[in-house]
């Protein structure tokens, strides 16, 4: 049989993401450093796959935006031109696109599980590999809230 959600649980996709991924993110530093953090992973997530190949990183944001585009229009649209710039910075840095954004993805990864460590829990994407896509979607939603506006 299938429940349905108690009225203070959010009813829509996006919305349990965004929650189920903010209990693991409530310590303010944690939070701070996410803020940092999450950014610079995707951004040299993004290069890593464009040093492999432009392709490869250009079917990666394609997908993710369509994932995005699947929760929550006004996600889709704040993340279209971060990916945009993102992919700019990958070609930008020609040749040191690899070096730049390994050495980028290491520390920030570092930052995250510091991170966790103060929270004193696990990373969300540990159960679930979507966490991965949710965690720049916290960081806009935090934006968001900052800026009176709904997802």
């Amino acid at each position: 049989m299938i429940r349905p959600l108690p009225p203070e649980q959010p009813h829509r996709e996006v919305d349990q993401l965004l929650s189920h991924y903010a209990e693991s993110h409530r310590n303010h530093t944690n939070e701070r450093i996410h803020l940092v953090c999450i950014p610079l992973i995707l951004l040299s997530l993004i290069g890593l796959l464009w040093a492999a190949s432009a392709w490869l990183a250009i079917a990666f944001v394609a997908a993710s935006l369509a994932y995005y585009a699947r929760l929550s229009i006004p996600f889709l649209l704040a993340m279209t031109p971060v990916s945009a710039i993102a992919l700019s910075l990958a070609w930008a840095l020609g040749e040191h696109v690899l070096t730049a954004s390994a050495l980028v993805f290491v520390l920030a990864w570092i930052g995250q599980f510091i991170g966790h460590k103060i929270e004193g829990k696990k990373p969300s994407f540990f159960e679930d590999v979507r966490y991965l896509w949710v965690g720049p979607l916290f960081c806009l939603s935090i934006a968001f809230q900052a800026l009176g506006l709904r997802w």
